[in-house]
């Protein structure tokens, strides 16, 4: 039996995820030849469904796509790992080390993977690939609002009083937010007592507070907000339904994250895994995912940058970007939520 190392923090981040997680379908695990891919949901699923499912097929192997948020990939895999739902995790550094440290994933047979010498060495991970660098920053439509110059502005320029949209914590892409805003108004990134404050202070964007980015990218569709903090990846998004969308690089700094595909301890079918991962960082695929709606920048080096995604960042820019301490992320999540959420509650 695999033995458990979950601090009583990263349970009380998990918790939640794991009630969630266990209202989903659990994925039918087939036999032989096949496999089942965790892949978040919403733009990445549609991506993955599209892009990879017949490379995966062309390589003789079945693909059932199973879309869960990080934390519910997790949550489920701790729920069963002698039996993993799930025989890839696809997670940015902060699940990753929680994964590590509960021994759900194992390292890579890197001889397995045919595109691997094609990666970036900074992209070659020994517990997998990076398939892709998210940059975060802040969405907004320019017809509605001005262009915001970072995250205080949204504080502090009546501009956008009660056209800003938030989620809480369990979100990586509004964690890096705060994380940054910590830093403005308090003592460093991990001060989120000055987060708090923030936002009892500024009452309206409590009341944009919602569960998550999906939720953010149809208030946005409807009109009914005009500011988001997001990926690059969803402006190009709303960009490709006709949406008047722009993205701005906060002027504190972009906060990134890398995302990465894991082999997960356990797994019954290693062969279509690798055929899985291989394929993710195939040039074939990462072609396909450069182009809207998805617009991914491409971790293998043969694939070349398209405009739109260049108007983002460029490979030269990729290490200036702002990488956020996930140790110290992880440490102090839980009581994050908590505290963030009894506050929206009121």
């Amino acid at each position: 039996m695999t033995t458990m190392k979950l601090t009583r923090r990263q349970f009380g981040f998990l918790a939640a995820g794991a009630a969630a997680a266990g209202l989903l379908p659990i994925p039918a695990r087939a036999a032989n030849g096949s496999m089942v891919a965790a892949t978040f949901p919403g733009n990445w699923e549609d991506a993955y469904r599209r892009v990879l499912t017949p490379l995966v097929s062309q390589a003789g192997f079945d693909l059932t796509i199973a879309p869960a948020l990080a934390q519910d990939q997790l949550a489920k895999v701790m729920a069963s790992p002698g039996s993993p739902a799930y025989d890839t995790l696809l997670m940015s550094p902060g699940q990753m080390a929680i994964a590590l440290e509960n021994d759900l994933i194992q390292k890579i047979d890197t001889s397995r993977l045919a595109n691997w010498s094609k990666l970036d060495p900074a992209f070659q991970g020994e517990y997998g690939p990076t398939v892709t660098v998210e940059v975060n920053g802040i969405a907004y439509n320019p017809n509605l609002v001005p262009a915001p110059k970072g995250y205080a502005d949204l504080f502090e320029n009546p501009a956008f009083a009660g056209k800003v949209s938030w989620t809480g914590f369990g979100s990586n892409t509004a964690v890096m937010a705060y994380t940054q805003l910590a830093s403005i108004y308090g003592s460093g990134p991990d001060d989120m007592e000055a987060v708090f404050k923030l936002f009892a202070d500024h009452p309206e964007n409590l009341a944009g507070v919602v569960d998550s980015t999906n939720s953010q990218m149809s208030l946005y569709q409807q009109g009914e907000i005009a500011v988001f903090m997001c990926s690059t990846g969803n402006v190009a998004k709303l960009k490709s339904l006709g949406l008047n969308a722009e993205f701005v690089h906060p002027e504190t700094g972009s906060p990134a994250a890398p995302v990465n595909i894991h082999l997960t301890k356990g797994s019954a079918n290693l062969d279509a895994a690798y055929a899985y991962m291989d394929a993710a960082i195939s040039m074939a695929a990462q072609e396909q995912l450069t182009l809207p709606p998805t617009e991914m920048f491409p971790t293998n080096m043969d694939v070349a940058l398209t405009p739109g995604i260049e108007a983002f960042v460029t490979r030269d820019t990729i290490p200036s970007l702002v990488y956020p301490d996930w140790a110290m992320i992880n440490k102090n999540r839980a009581d994050w939520i908590r505290a963030f959420d009894a506050l929206v509650a009121g």
